[in-house]
């Protein structure tokens, strides 16, 4: 069998030789590809620490939420219908505020794990390409 795989192998070789074709450095090729799957796993690791901070941080919402509804709560005395309806009001728009800001920081904790873990994965391409390229050698 380990015959019949030098024959096939060496056949291929003599075939790229007459043809003239590029010879590939495999050394290089392997450490290219080692190179690659190193780049994948510190990308992983990227997206992994972002979803972390996106648990951290959404933890961190609805605790403030729970304080603030608890304190409201806590706070609310009604003396009049008017005092009651312009608390309600003002509840109202600290809530809303809370949810914009809440929202625009998660998007901004999102995108930048994002950019963070695909930046990992293009610079990795973008020498990947050069050393490919380098692999190549001419006859």
């Amino acid at each position: 069998m380990a015959e019949q795989w030098q024959s096939f192998t060496s056949m291929f070789t003599k075939l790229a030789e007459d043809l003239k074709l590029p010879r590939v450095d495999t050394e290089k090729l392997i450490e290219a590809h080692r190179k690659n799957i190193d780049a994948l796993a510190r990308s992983a690791e990227a997206a992994s620490e972002g979803a972390k901070s996106l648990a951290m941080k959404q933890r961190e919402i609805i605790e403030e939420a729970i304080r603030e509804t608890s304190a409201m709560v806590r706070d609310f005395k009604l003396e009049s219908p008017q005092d009651a309806a312009a608390k309600q009001a003002e509840f109202a728009k600290e809530a809303f505020e809370a949810a914009v800001r809440n929202t625009r920081d998660v998007a901004e904790l999102v995108q930048r794990s994002s950019t963070d873990a695909l930046k990992i994965i293009q610079d990795r391409m973008q020498q990947s390409f050069e050393e490919i390229r380098g692999t190549v050698e001419k006859k």
